[in-house]
């Protein structure tokens, strides 16, 4: 690219420059382009004038907007050069003049162009000098009055030299001299072209100017001017005032009505706002611009003086500019105040009623401004942008002045912007903006503008960054809680922050299922590889973060910019909820380049120097001063798998710094004391971690003092003096951490024994084993009878509910303690039953009886369903400010006291309870009945009733709450499964306690399926819990069948047969045993996933692999898992068939597992109706539809057959086939008409015309559904008519459902017609179908009903083809029609005699085609 010239350069370097550009060969920035002159085509010749066209060039610029970019929006400038005055070159000049003055012609039909050649040149006065002089305004002492008063100094001195000049070489030509007075400027105007009369009445001579024609040539032209301008007063002379007016007012409406504005207000004299309003209301109405006309014309006289012209929208005037001009200043003798204008009062806001969405604008704190508030101008919220009345910043602009050069406003913009997040997010906005602010923020690419900041090299710009950056990720409230259930039953384990992805369809569905899990690791990788950064932020935005190396960027801030305090703890918070993503967050964050070396050296170091800030003053740097932040950091870190927790305590030697932290009082360590409280209590919780692995159990040996120094001070917690101290409540949640570690250590001593037994049976194996832990049984022996101690004095003070409300959190881990303790005990060698049970004994009798005596825990019971998640769905719906690709909890604000983990919460305190209850149950049976006592709380049975009917959404702000309620219901049905037998109130409560583990199995999430194994195995097929079974329940169903038969059930026993419904239910109970056992064999891939979970919640350390849950995707088992095991052979066999296998039969245990399912699907719709009450009843009869379809005679199995027949019976009665919905989406299906299809095509094959069959293929082609599917029977499968027998004493729903109402598709009356008259569709084949068909065809053919032409004329047609029928009973079927009547041979009632009405009709449509027989019978 060539540059400029360069100063020294000649003519020769130029010429060079111009034979390099051309050999170059490259496109020039502007080019020549020639452009025709149209103003040289003469009338007559256009040949000639093409040929003689001249040609002008014209530049133009590649590339070059017509605008320039602007980076924010800006007021329109006010301008008087018109947007439609511009031209540009490709633009024709003759079409833009016919377009915009096309009605002109009207006044000047023709304008020629007059030959200028006879007119004389002047050559310039030669000065003797190179160049003309140069002129300078101090030659020139005279000055003129301008019309307008913006002309600069210069400008009116050369204004002054042109008049002289004017004025000495003016000529006097045939008595018409020039306008005195009047120089250049003034001859430019638009009035020299030519000029009419403002007084339209007026026809005197005296009162009009013509032109001056100087221009035309010489004398001639002159002579031409005046004759033209005689011409037109003479003409106006002849004309009366009616026409004058006449002809003004068309001339007007004719012309550009911004054109006759200008006019009138430089003619007029008037005001620029005066003007601007004339302009303004050109826009109107023809009338209005006649009757302002009218009004200048007679108010205003032409005047030859020279008139002061203002500007077009109202200046301010000396007294609105608050600065004002003195005579020292230079060249500000005249103040120009339109260009002082923005230093004038801003007008006040006015207030809108509208209900239009407005711009939102916030304040330096990042509150909302309502709009129209007047706010003073001192707090520094005005500004220049596009309302600049309106205070505040809008969200674009502080986009913008993120961006700015200036380091204050980025600083300013993003913490401002991060103020805003915090305040959206806790809600503050809901009730005032529209749409969410997070969402909207994040759409317009808020991560990354934070991670373009991040990157800035000021450090006030890099806290602004962080700060907004843990306003978007952080949440505090989440946090709180987190913390708060750590000490809960099985607290420490959360689920992963991480939004769940959809899922692409692969392209291939036809690859084997062996390649698909073979390439799903090295598809997955592929695809986040490939994705953008945008496509990954907008999907996942800690990932997106990830993925733009956030992690590297915050470590050299850490490690080179070393920030102030609050900066570095910000930093922490954000790799905290970055770690608390997923594990492989976890993964990057220890991957990551000197990242955790830097945090663990910095901000955790065992030895530091001791800062003595000012009393009031915050400490100048955190670096080298241990942080409990960065241990909170770490401790989440080791939560996501063994291996992390490995690293740290090894290569980090987070051993001993944990040591460092436990082993000192928190009141002893050179710290603040909040802070040093915190620390401890994080290191007490990071070890507890460990020790849920079976690490660092090693520190309980080295560290034992220092903990039994720490648990001689838990009984002074309960004291009343202690509660006054304002660390009270760290000291409460130090000693629930110290608690939470011991139940640990006791877990991993108690597998200790375990463990040795197997290194010692296997050493002679090569494989490795788990080595035991280095501390027994008798290490933590100790412990038990001083926290036994603890709790009894804990509950002594349940009497104050002060105190107890303190300490009741404290008290439930106390309680976890013992249940852990004791169901350890009993696995050990030294475990002495007598003892252990006196000991039991002794402690529910001095404590625990009396306490589940206590109102207190009635109370406790009784808030049960005011904190439940599942009674009150509504309170964990997601906010208005949650965003998808950024999870949080949804404890904004936080949570009220009687929630799931509020202050009011009983769940904490009695899961623990239970657990402990548990416990004692299985070591010691005899007090099993008397702990019994619990269950017959009426609070407990009023929260199971409506807890097993919510069904709160599933998400991430409900699975962690969720979690802990599955808990509990878990240990009460387990404590129900161990004392059912034992106490018979228990036993009268057993169909609720079955019916909450039926409806508990469909909503445990991941990570609990222990617990649903163990539900399975023991309670959802116990039948001490289906009392119905034992005590005449078959019979009593078919007694109340028999009573039914009167009512609705006529026509379930059409379909049911032998055996009777009483008889299989009684089978299906009988066969519960086997039903379990073939359930937990179809659900033995899930083994891996069970083993995992049962290590956690038994308590095996050593088998832990991750604190951290699996990922929520919802929950672990379909609604409809009871028909799991039809779906599952239905694929299995369908797979083989798609590899080209044929089926012919299929294995005994498939049909046994058919069988198992059957029976207990009728089991549950019968004496558990409600729990299958969410699953719809099309998705229902879509999984019955898998045993059609699976092999060719599965159905025609006696026990399948017989099941299905009994579970059709039940889907038919009229509450429930009214509620069948097949249009709606169902789960599981694409389409429910493929399936349909599906099933016509297995009917024609294999059916056999079984009856049953048949009644399912029948309801779908109700009238009221898709008539897609009656289509595709009589479209395309036509050959089911033949084989679809179904009598009409077996049809298991009313006739009237498929003959009301008519039908309305004429393609599919003419397919009823066609298949009628063929004879494809008989009464003998398919009675059901066969009166469906004939009661729509006589409904149609006799319809009264005003229809276009193309339905009469086919009904017209079908009723003459229908006279016309050979077949007579066809014939008669047809014509004689009357009611459906399943109680009739045809279904349907018949005339004896044609009605008169369809006798007129026939007689209207036959005419003589119709016979007299007919007339007569009709008459």
């Amino acid at each position: 690219m060539l540059g400029r010239p360069k100063p020294g350069e000649s003519e020769d370097d130029l010429l060079r420059f111009q034979q390099q550009f051309l050999a170059a060969g490259t496109s020039s920035a502007a080019k020549v382009v020639k452009k025709v002159d149209k103003r040289k085509v003469e009338s007559g010749n256009v040949d000639g004038s093409q040929a003689n066209e001249g040609l002008r060039d014209a530049v133009t610029l590649e590339a070059l907007p017509d605008l320039p970019p602007s980076l924010m929006p800006a007021p329109p400038k006010k301008s008087k050069v018109k947007t439609e005055k511009v031209r540009f070159q490709e633009d024709d000049s003759e079409a833009q003049l016919d377009q915009q003055d096309r009605h002109i012609t009207a006044v000047l039909s023709k304008i020629i162009e007059r030959d200028t050649t006879a007119t004389p040149l002047f050559l310039p006065v030669s000065t003797g000098l190179a160049f003309p002089k140069v002129f300078h305004r101090s030659e020139v002492q005279s000055e003129v009055k301008l019309l307008s008063g913006k002309k600069s100094i210069f400008a009116q001195k050369l204004a002054a030299k042109k008049a002289a000049e004017a004025a000495w070489a003016a000529p006097s030509v045939c008595g018409i001299s020039p306008l005195s007075g009047v120089t250049g400027e003034q001859r430019s105007a638009p009035s020299r072209v030519t000029e009419l009369s403002e007084k339209g009445h007026s026809t005197g001579a005296g009162d009009e100017r013509p032109v001056s024609g100087e221009r035309l040539g010489g004398k001639i032209g002159l002579q031409e001017a005046q004759r033209i301008h005689e011409e037109n007063i003479a003409r106006l002379q002849a004309m009366s005032k009616e026409e004058i007016e006449e002809e003004q007012d068309n001339l007007v409406a004719r012309l550009d009505p911004n054109l006759v504005a200008f006019l009138k207000s430089r003619r007029s004299g008037k005001t620029s706002s005066e003007g601007s309003k004339d302009k303004m209301e050109a826009h109107g109405t023809e009338k209005s611009y006649k009757n302002k006309h009218r009004h200048s014309c007679s108010d205003n006289e032409p005047q030859a003086s020279p008139t002061k012209e203002e500007p077009m929208d109202q200046k301010p005037t000396e007294a609105d500019i608050p600065l004002k001009p003195e005579k020292e200043w230079v060249h500000m003798d005249v103040p120009e105040y339109e260009k002082l204008e923005w230093m004038k009062d801003l007008p006040k806001p006015r207030r809108r009623k509208t209900n239009k969405e407005m711009q939102a604008r916030f304040s330096f704190h990042g509150n909302l401004i309502p709009p129209g508030v007047d706010v003073p101008t001192h707090l520094g919220l005005h500004h220049h942008g596009e309302q600049p009345e309106q205070a505040g910043y809008s969200l674009q602009e502080l986009f913008h002045l993120s961006r700015s050069q200036i380091i204050q406003q980025r600083t300013l913009a993003l913490q401002m912007l991060a103020r805003i997040v915090q305040k959206a997010k806790s809600g503050d906005f809901s009730s005032s903006l529209k749409h969410s602010m997070v969402r909207m923020l994040l759409d317009a690419g808020f991560l990354f503008l934070l991670r373009f900041s991040l990157d800035d090299s000021a450090e006030n710009v890099i806290a602004a960054c962080v700060q907004a950056l843990k306003a978007l990720l952080v949440s505090p409230s989440d946090e709180e809680y987190l913390d708060r259930t750590f000490s809960w039953y099985l607290g420490a384990s959360a689920f992963p922050l991480r939004p769940n992805e959809v899922e692409e369809d692969d392209e291939d569905e036809e690859e084997e299922e062996e390649e698909l899990k073979a390439r799903q690791k090295e598809k997955a990788k592929s695809k986040e590889d490939k994705k953008a950064d945008p496509d990954v932020a907008r999907a996942d935005a800690v990932k997106g973060l990830l993925k733009m190396k956030v992690l590297h960027r915050l470590r050299y801030i850490l490690e080179v910019v070393r920030p102030v305090p609050s900066v570095v703890l910000d930093i922490l918070e954000i790799l905290t909820r970055i770690a608390r993503h997923s594990s492989e967050a976890c993964n990057q964050i220890l991957g990551c380049p000197r990242l955790l070396e830097t945090i663990v050296s910095e901000f955790l170091p065992s030895t530091w120097q001791i800062q003595t800030p000012r009393t009031g003053e915050p400490m100048t740097s955190t670096h080298g001063v241990p942080t409990a932040a960065a241990m909170k950091l770490t401790r989440v870190l080791a939560s996501a798998g063994r291996n992390l927790s490995t690293i740290l305590l090894n290569k980090y030697n987070m051993k001993g710094r944990i040591g460092r932290f436990v082993a000192e009082d928190p009141r002893d360590l050179p710290l603040e004391r909040q802070e040093a409280f915190a620390l401890s209590i994080e290191a007490l919780r990071l070890w507890a971690v460990a020790t849920n692995y079976g690490q660092a159990c090693d520190l309980y040996k080295d560290f034992y003092p220092a903990l039994m120094k720490m648990l001689q001070t838990l009984p002074s917690l309960v004291s009343q003096s202690k509660k006054e101290d304002p660390l009270y409540g760290y000291s409460l949640q130090r000693a629930e951490a110290l608690v939470c570690l011991l139940i640990n250590i006791t877990h991993s001593a108690g597998c200790a024994v375990e463990l040795q037994a197997q290194l010692i049976s296997s050493a002679g194996d090569q494989e490795e084993h788990i080595p035991p832990p280095p501390l027994g049984w008798s290490h933590v022996a100790g412990i038990k009878p001083f926290l036994e101690g603890c709790v009894k004095r804990c509950l002594k003070e349940v009497s104050c509910p002060v105190t107890w409300s303190s300490v009741k959190q404290l008290t439930a881990t106390y309680i976890t303690y013992l249940g852990t303790y004791y169901s350890k005990l009993t696995q050990q060698p030294s475990y002495r039953p007598v003892e252990c049970l006196e000991e039991l004994e002794q402690f529910c009798s001095e404590s625990l009886f009396p306490f589940l005596n206590l109102p207190t825990l009635e109370n406790m019971f009784e808030d049960l369903r005011a904190c439940s998640v599942l009674c009150n769905p509504k309170s964990c719906c997601p906010g208005p400010e949650a965003v998808r690709s950024l999870v949080s909890l949804g404890c904004a604000g936080g949570k009220p006291p009687l929630s799931l983990v509020g202050s009011k919460s009983p769940f904490a305190f009695l899961t623990a309870l239970l657990y402990l209850l548990n416990t004692i149950s299985s070591v010691h049976k005899g007090l099993a009945e008397k702990c019994s006592v619990v269950l017959h709380s009426k609070g407990l049975r009023d929260y199971l009733i409506h807890g097993c009917k919510g069904s709160p959404p599933i998400n991430h702000q409900s699975a962690w709450l969720l979690r802990h309620e599955f808990h509990f219901q878990h240990l009460v049905l387990q404590f129900a499964f161990k004392t059912v037998a034992l106490n018979p109130r228990v036993a009268q409560q057993a169909p609720l306690y079955h019916y909450v583990a039926i409806a508990l199995l469909s909503l445990l999430l991941p990570g609990s399926e222990h617990l649903a194994h163990e539900l399975l195995s023991g309670l959802a097929f116990n039948q001490n819990f289906i009392p119905e079974g034992k005590s005449g329940g078959p019979e009593a169903e078919d007694f109340s069948y028999i009573l039914q038969l009167g009512a609705d059930g006529d026509n379930e026993v059409k379909v049911h047969s032998n055996p009777t419904r009483g008889t299989l239910l009684g089978a299906a109970f009988k066969h519960l045993p086997t039903i379990r056992a073939r359930y937990l064999a179809h659900f033995a891939h899930l083994q891996s996933a069970i083993m995992r979970s049962q290590a956690i919640y038994t308590g095996q350390n050593h088998l832990v692999q991750s604190v951290l849950l699996p990922e929520m995707k919802g929950p672990l088992l379909p609604t409809d898992w009871a028909f799991l095991p039809l779906i599952n052979m239905y694929d299995q066999v369908n797979r083989e068939e798609m590899k080209g296998k044929t089926v012919d039969s299929l294995p005994v245990n498939f049909v046994e597992m058919v069988t198992s399912s059957l029976q207990l699907a009728l089991l549950l719709e019968t004496w558990r109706g409600g729990l299958l009450q969410g699953l719809p009843l099309a998705a229902k009869l879509a999984r019955l539809a898998c045993v059609f379809l699976t092999g060719s005679n599965l159905f025609l199995e006696p026990a399948i057959h017989d099941n299905l027949a009994a579970l059709l019976s039940i889907y038919c009665q009229r509450k429930r086939i009214d509620s069948l919905d097949l249009s709606a989406p169902l789960p599981g299906l694409i389409s429910f008409h493929d399936l349909y299809v599906n099933l016509l095509e297995q009917f024609e094959s294999v059916s056999f015309g079984d009856q049953l069959f048949g009644c399912f293929l029948l309801l779908p082609l109700q009238r009221r559904f898709d008539t897609q599917l009656r289509q595709a029977v009589f479209g395309e499968h036509v050959g089911v008519l033949r084989a679809l027998g179904v009598p009409l004493q077996q049809l298991p729903i009313p006739l009237e459902n498929y003959t009301h109402p008519a039908e309305s598709s004429l393609d599919l009356l003419r397919q009823y017609f066609k298949t009628l008259v063929t004879g494809t569709l008989r009464l003998s084949w398919c009675p059901v179908l066969y009166a469906v068909a004939v009661a729509h065809v006589n409904s149609f053919i006799f319809s009264q009903e005003a229809v276009d032409e193309v339905l009469d004329a086919a009904r017209k047609s079908m009723l003459r083809k229908s006279y016309l029928l050979t077949d007579e009973t066809l014939r008669r079927h047809l014509l004689h029609f009357k009611l459906p009547n399943m109680e009739s041979p045809v279904g349907f009632d018949m005339y004896e005699e044609l009605p008169p009405m369809r006798h007129r009709r026939m007689q209207k449509v036959l005419g003589d085609l119709l016979h007299p027989e007919m007339g007569q019978e009709a008459e």
